[in-house]
């Protein structure tokens, strides 16, 4: 029996972008055992996976996690992270194995020279580069993203008023340069004529109280703010019943994709040219194109380096 061992630490966009590569390797070998490890925080997106035979989880001790591996006898790894961590757990396992490509270099052209030389290739297709020596073809089934019955929201938990359509709003993003500022929030909902939930983590709750204040006084307008009082299956459950979602690059942006929703994706300082845009599913684009000092950076800062945040700030909503 052949045993493959998928790497991934993070994040949650990340691991769903992995989700096509997890399933054509268990469909097109059905005899293989498929194992994944990523961090013991990234739990929830594996534990259900129907596709993973075994997970492991990356706690504390990096030591412990390969002495766990090595016992496992893998034929094959499969590191589609590509870091010091995954490099290492590589060495010290000894078996064949497929590394996902970077395009460091090419994005570090795009970011400091705004010389954009990336292939126009999704990451799920560069995911699967990664495999394609072992005979794997792309299912073009698009991404995975299994929500446990007891986290599926049932409709009467919504108000009344939602329960035929509403749209989501995930107000929430890893860096600040990657969330609309508040002001801007504020003028994307009052274009949003829908029933409107807010989803975002504990992080995203002062935010959320603060966009709610906008729309007090507002009796027309139908605002539902869950942030910080769901779990990510439970968010991704509202997704899911959703009519439209409209989010910033992050991660919830894939669990919409792979939940096939429509999708209005926000841009901010990074592009939809690093390959990370909704995969196979129907959205749009917001973005600021043709600025000089976009993207300025591959992943996001806490503020604007150039204090002005043209990108989120000129954005204009239809």
């Amino acid at each position: 029996m052949t045993k493959f061992l998928i790497l991934r630490f993070s994040s949650i966009g990340d691991i769903i972008l992995t989700t096509p590569v997890i399933r054509c390797l268990k469909k097109q070998y059905p005899d293989a055992e498929v194992h994944f490890v990523t961090k013991k925080s990234y739990k929830t997106l594996v534990e259900t996976n129907i596709y993973i035979d075994k997970y492991y989880l990356l706690d504390n001790s990096l030591n412990d996690l390969i002495k766990q591996l090595k016992a496992e006898r893998y034929d094959y790894v499969i590191d589609l992270h590509n870091n010091l961590r995954t490099r290492i757990i590589k060495f010290r396992l000894g078996v064949k194995s497929f590394s996902y490509d970077k395009l460091n270099f090419q994005k570090w052209l795009l970011v400091k020279f705004n010389k954009n030389v990336m292939p126009n290739v999704h990451i799920v297709d560069r995911n699967l580069k990664t495999v394609e020596t072992l005979g794997i073809n792309n299912d073009n089934a698009g991404l995975d993203y299994f929500i446990p019955a007891k986290d599926e929201l049932p409709v009467e938990w919504l108000p009344a008023s939602f329960r035929d359509s509403y749209a989501v709003y995930a107000i929430g993003g890893q860096h600040e340069t990657k969330k609309l500022p508040l002001p801007k929030m504020i003028e994307l909902c009052e274009k949003i004529d829908l029933p409107l939930v807010l989803i975002g983590g504990k992080e995203d709750v002062d935010q959320a109280e603060k966009l709610m204040l906008a729309f007090e006084n507002k009796v027309d307008k139908q605002i539902l703010n869950t942030c910080g009082k769901c779990t990510l299956n439970q968010s991704a459950s509202l997704i899911k019943r959703a009519s439209i979602v409209y989010t910033h690059d992050t991660g919830m942006m894939h669990v919409a994709a792979a939940l096939k929703k429509k999708v209005v994706s926000i841009w901010g300082n990074t592009v939809p040219e690093f390959g990370m845009y909704p995969y196979q599913t129907n959205f749009v684009s917001l973005e600021v194109k043709d600025l000089a000092c976009r993207p300025c950076s591959k992943i996001g800062y806490e503020k604007c380096p150039l204090g002005h945040f043209k990108c989120m700030n000129e954005l204009e909503f239809q």
